[in-house]
């Protein structure tokens, strides 16, 4: 459970991060504005089900939400994104960087831990003495 929670304080930060840019001027973007204002109340779901419903499913979430806004940003640094050019210059950045990438890792990590990835199953008291299916 210390992993779920980890896990979703990287999304809840990533989450104000984006909802803080958005406040700040990005939501007159046509595209990114949006996305922002998605990425922050998807942040807060996230978390929510990471930390309510004891399910492998949500640990897929901070994993496909921290890569997303990981390679997104990658792109919008390097390329350029919807017409917007970002850059490794501020803190928000580097921030967002890290706990995006921790999120990633976290959500395989519990997912690992419960049991979800591995062969036998989920590593919960109730699945005890049950016959797992492949």
């Amino acid at each position: 459970m210390v992993l779920r929670l980890l896990a979703a304080v990287a999304l809840l930060i990533s989450g104000w991060i984006h909802l803080d840019l958005w406040l700040d001027g990005t939501r007159d973007l046509d595209v990114i504005g949006p996305a922002f204002m998605v990425n922050a109340v998807a942040a807060v779901v996230i978390a929510v089900l990471l930390l309510t419903w004891r399910h492998c499913v949500p640990l897929f979430l901070p994993v496909g939400f921290g890569a997303a806004t990981f390679a997104a940003f990658i792109i919008s640094a390097t390329v350029g994104l919807f017409d917007v050019n970002e850059s490794f210059s501020g803190s928000y950045e580097w921030v967002s960087l890290v706990v995006e990438a921790a999120a990633v890792v976290l959500g395989v990590w519990a997912g690992w831990q419960e049991g979800y990835l591995s062969r036998a199953g989920p590593q919960d008291s109730a699945m005890a003495g049950r016959p797992q299916s492949l």
